[in-house]
């Protein structure tokens, strides 16, 4: 599975550097010079960082090949991306990649099957967004989920199966926000 790591934005003056939308919580990591990230489109990659640097809070990356303004602006809207088995497990049992959470399936402390997840939301507050399979109340349709344990107490990643401990309503989509 592909993980995005970073945007490439507009160019940042006339050698070759553009600003990266960073999407990632190492950039000093992912965006060393000399590491390889692939892109998406594949047509524009993969590239190499030949040099990066911060500026006002924005991160510049320049890459090998790309030395003027030009081929900067060519590269605008390329999505950075890496493959997820390249990302090491957290040693933190509480801490989960987006990836790891989506498409796990949604039970009850009752056993109740009840969806899916389907998205992680970063809003100020991490959501889950569970898409409803129906289940025994025959519920379908998309509901949030505060990723928070209180909610979600047991996250089993080797079944592939995630615990909400929901108040009454929550998992009920006509209320969904």
């Amino acid at each position: 599975m592909q993980l995005v790591v970073g945007r490439i934005g507009r160019p940042h003056g006339l050698r070759g550097e553009v600003t990266v939308e960073v999407r990632t919580d190492d950039p000093e990591r992912r965006f060393a010079a000399g590491e390889t990230i692939a892109t998406d489109p594949a047509s524009a990659g993969p590239l190499v960082v030949a040099s990066r640097r911060w500026h006002s809070g924005i991160l510049l990356v320049r890459f090998e090949g790309v030395d003027d303004r030009d081929r900067a602006e060519g590269l605008r809207g390329t999505t950075l991306v890496i493959d997820s088995a390249d990302i090491p497990p957290s040693d933190d049992p509480d801490e989960f990649y987006d990836h790891q959470l989506i498409g796990l399936t949604v039970i009850t402390p009752g056993g109740e099957r009840v969806g899916e997840v389907s998205d992680v939301l970063h809003h100020g507050q991490d959501l889950l967004v569970i898409r409803r399979s129906g289940g025994a109340a025959g519920k379908t349709g998309e509901v949030y989920v505060p990723f928070v344990k209180a909610l979600v107490p047991e996250i089993d990643l080797e079944n592939g199966t995630l615990l909400v401990d929901a108040p009454a309503g929550l998992l009920d989509p006509d209320q969904a926000v």
